[in-house]
């Protein structure tokens, strides 16, 4: 099992004979306005990607999109997966919306894992926010569980702090790789929206048998926890030891 951190929220992860592009977020540096109503409102992405987007993509067999925010799939990410024609995994809530773009859409319930090719695909829950107004305003998140005979259990947890959900996820699928959407994105009012410091040694906390890989810091204008943020936070903790946090481009 491989996974190699693009930028942001985009992954590559190869499992089970398959190589999965998680939240294609591909588009170049600067294209797209700032999040608004954040602290520093910054054009985004505000790197550029480690590749190309033609290696970013190369070899994919399918897609997961934890939902529909455009730093989790932009233009050069759906533009850049029609072509293939892999099926792109996604919540049920967000098949109007990507029902639009001419993408091959496999729903996942929450009910039920989708069984695909040898790779079993469950989806879990998420808050994207700490007060139900934000969580109601910025709308339903996943993460998604993927198994393979043989293989490292992998949770993506996508943008959520910690909650019971996440805790549930945890405690009914024992992964032993979990990604956690760090930063601390956050809007002028309401707190963060995706995990920060405190989040990510709770994760660790509750698996103390998983690797914990830390993500989504230094790409978005909204996020504003930096990688030595979170490793400072988190070695003034004892937690250290037990989260990953990978550059841009590194393969785990």
């Amino acid at each position: 099992m491989r996974l190699t951190l693009l930028r942001h929220a985009t992954l590559r992860l190869e499992i089970g004979g398959h190589a999965l592009l998680v939240d294609p977020m591909l588009d170049a540096p600067g294209a797209r306005a700032p999040v608004r109503g954040t602290p520093e409102e910054r054009p985004n992405p505000l790197v550029a990607l480690p590749v190309s987007v033609r290696e970013a993509v190369e070899g994919i067999d399918g897609a997961l999109v934890t939902h529909t925010h455009v730093d989790h799939l932009d233009a050069a990410g759906v533009t850049a997966l029609i072509p293939l024609a892999v099926p792109v995994f996604c919540q049920p809530e967000d098949m109007g919306d990507l029902g639009q773009l001419g993408l091959d859409l496999v729903p996942v319930p929450s009910a039920a894992p989708v069984e695909w090719q040898g790779l079993t695909i469950h989806r879990t829950g998420g808050r994207h926010g700490r007060d139900d107004a934000m969580v109601q305003g910025l709308g339903p998140v996943s993460g998604f569980v993927v198994t393979a005979d043989g293989e490292p259990t992998v949770y993506v947890a996508g943008d959520t702090v910690w909650c019971p959900e996440v805790a549930e996820a945890i405690a009914a699928h024992a992964p032993n790789w979990i990604v956690v959407n760090a930063g601390g994105a956050r809007f002028l009012e309401g707190g963060t929206v995706t995990m920060e410091a405190a989040d990510v040694a709770a994760v660790a906390e509750a698996a103390p048998g998983a690797r914990v890989i830390a993500v989504h810091m230094e790409a978005i204008n909204h996020c504003l926890e930096t990688r030595a943020d979170l490793a400072a936070a988190l070695a003034a903790g004892g937690a250290d030891g037990r989260v990953t946090i990978p550059a841009d481009g590194a393969t785990l």
